[in-house]
């Protein structure tokens, strides 16, 4: 383009910025509409299955990306942000691989809809659809680089004064995940730029909707927040804010928030049409404020460019965008065996001990459903199953820096008490004295958020380290949700492997503990089991636990790891200490207690209460019950469960969950399936009734299976 190249040379700068920067950025915002034009043309020939642009925002965007660093910086961009992507390296190829779902696309490999950006390469994150939720991981994001930059962690880096970068539309800051997480970066003074991009809708709804008052108004009241706003039409100025405000977060003096108003000249995507909610003069007005034309008229005022360049430039990335679309409608297209790759890459436990059943017998008489040793001492050479956990915090975290501890209640005390009191360690003092051991930046309390908890973890495990997230009580898990299973479980899936999320979730779970009602007593894996990408595991005994805690730190994806509170001190499920090198192999079950007449499956709690239940029936009727303890419920072993039906024909499944759509439903209907020719008698099941835990302990005791019940039905069932 040697008229614009000799325009350059005659100007050298515009209002303090290099001409051929802005030529650059003109060129790149030009590029961003065309390929939105383009995708929008594909949809429309049923090439394309989907369209949401990035139109309004890309003067901007491209403004923005002149102080931002790829593969330096981190980005948790949004769906709008196509110029910013472009600006940071991205082809117009790439963005138009993932609108035609090919599988060369980088981002995804077709699995996500279009403008779901990432690219670890220049380090951005691996983008999920929820408005709003991206902006925990990126907290957490920069939370782990802080940490990382003081220390040389493998397969992790950091510079000290890179920014997090995090976007979002004004509708997405009605979410509550936006203010928790400024919250969590005001108070850690952390480098994350928001930036907030307001066109005025949150699809048809009007912002004057969403909010009493616009973002940059109701957010200044949080300290150590630095508010900006800005015309995001105007190049120039959002240029001049932008790298004020980047310079301020990369100079470590903490966030900040630009609110730039910006249009949306297009429909919210390809299923909404905009006429239907807006006047055509509003729209009218709203093309008027065309940030790239602004953007061009300017630089040809000033002689940046000259006469007809603004034409020629549009043309030249109308064909830039043709040909992509071309090159992409002509890439790879997927292959449907490939759709269940990357969901998880569970680790490789060959060679370690401890990978078979734990030899144990059955409980004595003392021991059956609703005894409490709480607080009691193990046998001697034995440990309780909290203790078990405790120990393995230390050993793992002893050897790998990695590991971070955080949650509710977990650290010990405020440091400067520490010599004064015993310290808290987490409500069942499982992580009693690791930020003794580790100090505060290894072993720490978080606000009373549990989203805030899970979605700092999913940042940190984006970054290389190994997040270890408690949950204080499984009754309370759902605030989480979003974080768990549309951020965290989907990470490697979404990416097609680029992208890992390696993160343990503990969690206290179950009843059994009178008193503790609906809102401490309550079990419900069953939900969790059901989301792709997410390991479930759950142990009964005090080695078992041990051995699968090491396996799920060595796994690279999220492990949710239930801790029943009723067997956290309970003598009958205490073991000797596994050595360090004795791991299990997640979705390994095991023989609890051998039998030949009636299988049971169960898991948790009901594991000890079934071999209770076995050795009352085997003294009554001489049936002899084969229980096995499932301990992993996602990936679970069907193989063990499949080869004692083949010996026994019958399938009793136990579980404390409630019986409708409880996991036990799945092991049945799974056996039902699968071991048909070997079953005698239809599979049967022993849950919590279809009700909530109440307090009283009577109502608690009706709600939650019981030996007796186990008993009788394992009876009916060996009768049949």
């Amino acid at each position: 383009m040697s008229s614009t190249a000799r325009s350059v040379l005659g100007v050298d700068e515009l209002r303090g910025f290099r001409s051929d920067e802005l030529l650059q950025d003109f060129r790149t915002a030009c590029l961003s509409r065309a390929i939105d034009d383009r995708a929008i043309t594909l949809h429309k020939q049923g090439k394309a299955y989907f369209q949401i642009s990035g139109a309004g925002h890309e003067a901007l965007l491209c403004a923005l990306a002149q102080s931002l660093r790829p593969g330096y910086d981190w980005f948790f961009p949004y769906y709008r942000d196509l110029a910013l992507v472009l600006a940071l390296g991205v082809s117009p190829t790439t963005v138009l691989l993932q609108a035609v779902g090919s599988a060369d696309d980088p981002a995804s490999g077709g699995r996500q809809m279009p403008s779901h950006w990432g690219d670890p390469t220049r380090n951005i994150v691996t983008q999920s659809s929820p408005t709003g939720s991206q902006c925990l991981p990126a907290v957490g994001c920069a939370e782990a680089g802080r940490y990382i930059v003081r220390r040389q962690l493998p397969g992790c880096r950091a510079y000290g004064d890179e920014v997090v970068y995090v976007s979002l539309g004004d509708g997405a800051t009605s979410e509550g995940e936006f203010w928790e997480s400024l919250n969590t970066a005001c108070k850690l003074h952390l480098p994350v730029l928001y930036v907030v991009a307001d066109n005025g809708y949150a699809i048809s709804v009007r912002s004057s909707d969403q909010t009493p008052a616009t973002i940059s108004e109701l957010t200044v009241g949080f300290r150590g927040l630095a508010v900006y706003r800005v015309n995001g039409c105007d190049y120039f100025e959002s240029r001049r804010v932008g790298s004020e405000a980047i310079a301020r977060v990369r100079a470590g003096e903490g966030p900040a928030l630009v609110h730039a108003t910006v249009t949306r000249p297009y429909s919210h995507s390809s299923a909404d049409m905009q006429q239907r909610y807006r006047s055509s003069d509003e729209l009218a007005a709203e093309a008027s404020h065309d940030p790239v034309l602004a953007f061009g008229k300017e630089l040809e005022r000033a002689g940046v460019i000259g006469p007809g360049d603004i034409q020629r430039i549009r043309s030249e990335t109308h064909q830039l965008a043709l040909e992509a679309a071309e090159a992409a409608l002509a890439a790879t297209r997927p292959d449907p065996a490939t759709v269940t790759h990357h969901i998880w890459s569970l680790p490789d436990t060959a060679g370690a001990g401890g990978a078979g059943a734990t030899g144990r017998g059955a409980a004595g008489a003392g021991e059956q459903a609703g005894a409490q040793d709480v607080g009691v001492e193990p046998e001697e050479g034995k440990v309780l199953l909290g203790e078990a956990i405790h120990r393995v915090l230390f050993e793992l975290m002893e050897g790998d820096e990695r590991i971070r501890v955080f949650g509710e209640d977990v650290a010990d005390a405020e440091e400067s008490l520490l010599l004064a009191v015993e310290g808290q360690g987490g409500v069942f003092g499982v992580t009693k004295g690791l930020q003794r051991r580790f100090g505060i930046a290894r072993c720490y309390n978080t606000p009373l958020a549990e989203a805030n908890i899970v979605g700092r973890a999913v940042g940190q495990a984006v970054r290389g380290l190994h997040p270890c997230a408690e949950v204080q009580f499984f009754d309370y898990i759902w605030p989480a949700m979003q974080q768990i299973r549309s951020e965290a479980a989907t990470i490697r899936w979404r990416s097609n492997g680029a992208f890992s999320c390696p993160m343990v979730v503990r969690v206290a779970i179950g009843g059994y503990i009178p008193g503790g009602a609906i809102w401490h007593s309550q079990s419900g894996e069953s939900i969790f089991t059901h989301i792709p990408g997410l390991v479930v595991v759950f142990p009964s005994r005090a080695a078992d636990a041990a051995r699968l805690l090491r396996t799920a730190f060595a796994c690279g994806d999220p492990v949710l790891f239930l801790e029943h509170k009723h067997l956290l001190r309970q003598r009958y499920a205490a073991d000797p200490f596994p050595a360090r090198s004795e791991l299990l192999p997640l979705g390994t079950g095991t023989i609890a207690r051998p039998g030949e007449h009636v299988t049971i499956a169960t898991w948790g709690a009901t594991v000890q209460k079934s071999i209770v239940a076995a050795e009352q029936v085997k003294e009554a009727s001489g049936i002899e019950a084969e229980v096995i303890d499932l301990r992993c419920l996602q990936p679970w072993d069907q193989e063990l469960v499949a080869a004692s039906v083949e010996r026994t024909s019958r399938l009793l499944v136990v579980h404390e969950d409630t019986i409708t759509c409880g996991f036990g439903a799945e092991v049945a209907a799974w056996v039902g399936e699968h071991c048909f020719s070997s079953m005698d008698a239809p599979v049967s099941r022993v849950g919590a009734l279809d009700t909530l835990v109440a307090y009283a302990p009577e109502l608690e005791r009706a709600t939650l299976p019981q030996v007796d019940t186990i008993a009788r039905a394992l009876e009916a069932l060996a009768r049949y």
